[in-house]
């Protein structure tokens, strides 16, 4: 849907039934992960099983805890494996992020993961949203060879962030996507949309409350987030 209108439609999953739901209602790209609610982790090898045949693009994000981003060395050998085991199951890219102390990109710890990813599609996340210098990262970025970058334009959603958006679209100047995340609805496309974008990430999901005693004995949060085929098909309307 998407794609056929010109803006390319993500919507980000983390289970089988978001990423069913995500395909029913038309997704041109799935970023695959665990534990959104905690902003996305390396998703399960059955998972990324289940997504290598879905039929449409996958990327997968690889960030093995929640927290900041900045990585023990053992850390960064775990991300180095997730992304050969990635790249090994056929997927179309990996979503990758690393942080200095002081929210700088960390560049040789990218270098490393980048290295380890030939031939796969390149997406820096939302790290880039804690640096002191967006402009400046999105040129590291584009010095690494990243394919796209994940923001919000450094606030906590891209409706918030529009105007820092807005900015780096035109700076990257077709060098680099720049696409817009978190927060993405049908009410605010056309907002976004504005900004020169083609591309857009979402979530398309809707809190769903859980009762009993899987809550009771902390096997799952009172209120889950669950993406929705209508809400996919209504994102991918309001960007016509």
């Amino acid at each position: 849907m998407g794609l056929e209108m010109g803006i390319v439609l993500e919507v980000c999953v983390d289970t089988a039934e978001g990423l069913a739901q995500a395909v029913a209602g038309g997704a041109d790209r799935i970023e695959l992960c665990a534990a959104l609610a905690l902003g996305g982790l390396t998703p399960s090898a059955g998972l990324v099983g289940l997504a290598a045949g879905c039929g449409v693009p996958v990327v997968a994000m690889i960030r093995p805890r929640a927290g900041d981003f900045v990585w023990s060395q053992a850390e960064v050998g775990m991300m180095v494996a997730e992304i050969v085991a990635m790249q090994a199951a056929g997927l179309a890219g990996v979503v990758l992020g690393a942080s200095l102390p002081d929210g700088r990109l960390d560049l040789p710890v990218l270098r490393r993961l980048v290295d380890v990813a030939p031939g796969m599609e390149l997406v820096l996340h939302r790290c880039i949203d804690l640096v002191p210098d967006m402009g400046a990262a999105l040129e590291q970025a584009v010095d690494l060879g990243f394919h796209r970058i994940l923001t919000a334009g450094g606030e906590t959603t891209a409706e918030a962030g529009a105007a820092r958006i807005g900015a780096l679209v035109s700076q990257a100047a077709g060098r680099i996507t720049v696409m817009p995340g978190s927060g993405v609805n049908p009410r605010n496309a056309a907002l976004l949309k504005g900004l020169g974008i083609t591309q857009i990430h979402a979530s398309c999901s809707a809190s769903t409350p859980v009762t009993g005693r899987v809550v009771e004995m902390g096997f799952a949060s009172a209120v889950q987030r669950q993406t929705h085929s209508d809400a996919v098909r209504a994102l991918a309307k309001a960007l016509e």
